[in-house]
């Protein structure tokens, strides 16, 4: 047994079994593991992307000191169903989290990572949004829980700690944050996990049981930063992707004219102050990240905890004329920031250019953990890839989504898409006649489909039986 409570397990050796060796020393005990979940981030959102006014200093220091993915991707770009993907490893269909309304019950079956970590000696502590359905009870797996109500209240919001209601005075983002650094002080002497799941950069809103959202009372609605954020960027101008500015063409499915519904035009991308407030939002996550990295440096355990920043999925800042529809598979929502920094492993400095995945992140966590664990999982470990020592890598990613009604524009929009690193194919399950396909190549920004163009019939019959393998090893079923 180790100092801190479990048995020496050899981590490296497990995690790194059939890659080239390490010339890193291998940490004695299993790591510590703080994954920060920042709801609706865009890959770009960060000042280390080349972002040129936002402020996010320890985010970036985290990059540099560690693995900076450079294509990262949502299995599907929606709150609840990426979250469920990222804790579980498996893909919606599998997981049975596939879309924001109510599915408590579903949610407290999920087989989370946090299971076998904590059968194996682990404080597991879960802060924030779970965001699986309203209800807000500690899920298993989970040592301690401190969570939100649905969607959670920006200020002075209500929290279900350990099963118990609280009302706490602040800002949200603060507040976690205050609970994840007490955690960690009081679980020095095992390996814990922290899951911090921000309600930043999410609009101020009520989830109702049906997946739609409302006021929340007696507070103002939309994007709120932390007061003492307000204003940071009021003058700054909003840089906007060449598709945010021209009509919007080749794309049937969201063309379609439906009754009640704005057509897609200058007026129906997100305006420039929610784009300002989202990132003033994001200085307190800033802040929260430095005040983590103090806690584990105050208490020698920063080198040895596998630190990961990541995001559900990312937002329209108008490409395409679009706004909260952030359910298509348009690169603006399904590419993430992933940032991992655990220095045994991850050469710093690192921007790796292989295609990952939010279920990637179980199988790694476990893997570097070394906790054996029988749950079909379909992401892949990391490890050989911080390593650099993945020559060879999928090829090709899945991204689905399952329509729902929240948004009438995408009604009946359900899709699965492959991506691959020159094409993308979107299939909709309801609409007939309506795919698309694009060159990333040539055209980066998605604004020509080429499904019936001859360029695209040449290599529509390569992706469609690509995405036909996908799912055939997803156990996806029509």
């Amino acid at each position: 047994m180790t100092a801190r409570g479990i048995p020496r397990w050899g981590i490296l050796a497990l995690a790194l079994a059939g890659c080239a060796a390490s010339p890193r020393p291998a940490p004695i005990d299993p790591p510590n593991v703080v994954l920060i979940l920042v709801d609706d981030l865009r890959w770009d959102d960060l000042g280390i992307e080349g972002h040129p006014f936002v402020e996010t200093p320890n985010i970036d220091q985290l990059a540099r000191e560690g693995v900076r993915f450079r294509n990262a991707f949502a299995t599907t770009p929606l709150c609840s169903p990426s979250r469920a993907a990222i804790l579980t490893g498996q893909y919606a269909h599998a997981n049975g989290i596939i879309d924001n309304t109510a599915r408590d019950s579903t949610s407290h079956r999920l087989e989370t990572f946090a299971r076998p970590l904590a059968r194996a000696g682990y404080q597991t502590g879960f802060f924030g949004k779970w965001h699986m359905g309203n209800d807000d009870n500690p899920r298993p797996g989970f040592t301690h829980w401190v969570a939100m109500k649905g969607q959670g209240e920006a200020i002075d919001p209500s929290f279900n700690i350990d099963g118990t209601r609280t009302q706490e005075r602040g800002y949200v983002t603060d507040l976690l944050t205050d609970h994840a650094v007490g955690f960690v002080e009081r679980s020095r002497t095992q390996p814990f996990l922290v899951f911090l799941a921000h309600k930043a950069l999410h609009p101020n809103v009520v989830q109702r049981d049906d997946g739609s959202t409302g006021a929340v009372a007696g507070q103002a609605e939309g994007f709120i930063p932390a007061p003492r954020h307000q204003g940071r960027y009021a003058n700054a101008k909003v840089p906007r992707r060449p598709n945010a500015a021209d009509p919007v063409v080749g794309k049937p499915a969201l063309l379609r004219p439906l009754e009640g519904v704005t057509p897609l035009g200058p007026t129906t991308g997100t305006p420039d102050q929610d784009v300002r407030s989202r990132l003033e939002m994001l200085l307190a996550v800033d802040e929260s990240v430095g005040r983590l990295v103090a806690t584990l440096k105050a208490i020698g355990e920063y080198d040895r905890t596998l630190f990961i920043v990541t995001s559900d999925h990312g937002y329209f800042y108008g490409e395409h004329r679009l706004n909260e529809e952030r359910r298509l598979a348009y690169e603006e929502t399904i590419r993430i920031p992933l940032i991992i920094r655990y220095p045994p492993v991850a050469r710093a400095g690192g921007t790796p250019g292989q295609m990952v995945q939010t279920v990637d992140l179980a199988s790694t966590i476990l893997a570097l953990a070394g906790v054996a664990d029988s749950v079909e999982r379909h992401g892949t470990s990391l490890v050989p890839v911080l390593q650099d020592a993945a020559p060879a890598w999928r090829s090709s990613v899945l991204i689905e989504y399952y329509s729902d009604a929240v948004f009438p524009r995408i009604r009946n929009m359900g899709y699965q898409a492959v991506r691959t690193e020159r094409y993308k194919y979107i299939h909709y399950l309801e609409l007939a006649g309506m795919d698309e396909l694009y060159d990333l190549a040539t055209d980066p920004f998605e604004m020509t489909n080429l499904i019936d163009a001859p360029a695209g019939q040449a290599v529509l019959p390569t992706l469609q039986a690509e995405l036909t393998r996908l799912q055939r090893e997803t156990g996806y079923r029509p």
